[in-house]
């Protein structure tokens, strides 16, 4: 088993070693401190001396062709025998999505396919140092109904959608285009492929659901790889037909008119094609049972991650897929395929239920309220008027219930607050006769505490108990108050009046002498009756 994967191991290496391009990327000697006009940047001495060594001038035409994969951008330039020589190969910093067209606008997807670029399409004003707009969609993509906007080669190594180079790059890719046009160049040739279109490299990609795609781009690879010359295309039948003579008017989605090709082309192709064929059927041994992973965005940004370091922000460079891909065995690559896919299905059910939050409270609308106070309510509590501090005495503290908390009873007197009327001599005896009563000291104390304030949120202001504890009367021979009387219960009177009764029925030190109220009464009671309750304690 262990010599097994060893043998895989070799195998993939050295089919790798051939997907590798052995062409040296050019280092761009531009020095952005020193350009004063990016509209107006000189080339360098170094590269128009290249230039006239490959006798080429300064304003003849030029091509670009990028390989996604590869992650490169070649200008060719056309020398004087209007053959066109590879001048300068540039790596990408960035180019966002995966091998493929782009489909529809957000894919983050860049496109691929042939594009004409004219000299309106150069932006000395863009937002990422300098650009040019790819023009895509073109015929084919809107005959194939993909749709996108603002697809551009620019600076700022950042990129969505975009095919993004560094700022030095840049200024010296949009120098060369702006010569061409002003030797009289009316259109540049871009073609944005997926890959160098090897027998190997197709070989390595034939599972892939854009294969019959890439065939059709092929068709201009290999006719530029022929003749060394841009090809020239149209587009019918929704594909892109390359150096054809046509009989007729060309439709994008119609079908193609009566097309032939140059006899000296064809023989051209033939032999292109027959190498071509023996190379591809090498590299299909090679592949036996094993398959490419085309890695994603993500993926190709962790390889070149280091290279983030210390950069700004918006410095967000991506590896090639060379990198980041690998070839695996058909049966670990159905397995991590089936990983992935799980992990986007989570990743939309997410998306989909984040959406149905922002859209169920956008505004405000339908955002639950939490509760303003998630404790039970307090009650609320019926105030009681209490005595002021110091005053009641002992027996009135000791003997002092609680204020009722439900309507008073009409039997039992008027609430707080409802006018008496009383003589003073009624009071009077009143007040005495519940001082020396069975229900004596306590009924006058208590019933002056039962009488509350049942009004919720204010608060009475109630009258002051008079202690009969701390009160001394007179006690007359013959007067009417000096036996004691029976009374029934006392009956509830308003704290006002009884004090003013209280006070009627004392007098000044006259006959016996003066002393606590209970003590006298009880003196005076004649044996046999009950003693009264506060005797008890």
């Amino acid at each position: 088993m262990r010599l097994t994967h060893i043998l895989a191991a070799a195998v993939m290496g050295l089919f790798l070693a051939g997907c590798t391009t052995e062409e040296v990327v050019d280092s761009v000697d531009v020095d952005l401190k020193k350009v004063t006009s990016k509209t107006n940047y000189e080339l360098s001495g170094k590269i128009v001396q290249k230039m006239q060594a490959m006798s080429m001038a300064k304003t003849s035409p030029i091509m670009l062709r990028i390989f996604k994969e590869e992650g490169a951008l070649e200008v060719w330039k056309a020398n004087t025998s209007n053959r066109f020589e590879k001048l300068r190969e540039y790596k990408i910093c960035a180019w966002s999505g995966k091998l493929g067209p782009k489909i529809k606008e957000g894919d983050r997807q860049a496109p691929e396919g042939y594009y004409p670029l004219a000299p309106g399409q150069l932006n000395p004003n863009s937002s990422y140092y300098l650009a040019i707009n790819t023009g895509f969609p073109n015929q084919f993509d809107r005959a194939n109904g993909r749709f996108g906007t603002n697809l551009m080669i620019h600076g700022a190594c950042s990129s969505s959608g975009c095919y993004s180079m560094t700022d030095e790059q840049m200024q010296e890719i949009f120098a060369l285009a702006r010569d061409a046009f002003k030797g009289g160049q009316s259109t540049i040739q871009l073609q944005a492929l997926p890959f160098r279109m090897t027998a190997e490299n197709m070989a390595r990609h034939r599972t892939s659901p854009h294969y019959e795609f890439w065939k059709n781009l092929k068709e201009g690879y290999d006719q530029f790889e022929i003749t060394k010359r841009p090809p020239e295309f149209a587009i019918c039948d929704r594909k892109y037909v390359f150096n054809k003579s046509v009989a007729g008017k060309m439709n994008p989605t119609g079908q193609c008119p009566a097309l032939s090709t140059p006899p000296s082309m064809e023989m051209a192709l033939a032999s292109y094609n027959k190498k071509y064929d023996t190379d591809y059927d090498r590299a299909l041994k090679k592949l036996d049972g094993l398959v490419w992973y085309e890695p994603s965005e993500a993926e190709r940004k962790a390889v070149v991650a280091k290279q983030r370091a210390g950069r700004e922000l918006a410095y967000a460079p991506t590896g090639t897929s060379l990198d980041a891909g690998k070839l695996m065995k058909v049966a670990d690559l159905e397995k991590r395929e089936a990983q992935i896919a799980e992990l986007e299905e989570a990743k939309k059910a997410i998306e989909i239920q984040t959406a149905a939050l922002e859209k169920s409270t956008r505004n405000g609308k339908n955002v639950p309220i939490p509760q303003e106070n998630p404790l039970p309510r307090p009650v609320a509590q019926i105030e009681t008027a209490s005595p002021a501090p110091g005053q009641g005495g002992f027996w009135g503290k000791l003997f002092k219930k609680p204020a009722p908390v439900g309507p008073a009873d009409p039997a039992a007197g008027p609430l707080l607050g409802e006018p008496q009327t009383a003589s003073a001599d009624t009071t009077g005896q009143s007040a005495v006769g519940r001082s020396a009563g069975g229900q004596s000291a306590g009924s006058l104390s208590t019933s002056s505490g039962q009488v509350a304030s049942i009004k919720t949120g204010r608060e009475t202001t109630a009258g002051v108990p008079v202690s009969v504890e701390t009160r001394k009367v007179s006690v007359k021979p013959g007067h009417k108050g000096d036996q004691p009387t029976a009374v029934g219960p006392a009956a509830p009177v308003d704290q006002t009046t009884g004090a003013q009764g209280a006070a009627a029925g004392v007098q000044d030190g006259q006959g016996a002498g003066e002393m606590p109220v209970p003590q006298a009464l009880a003196e005076q009671q004649p044996e046999g009756k009950k003693k009264p309750f506060w005797k008890l304690w």
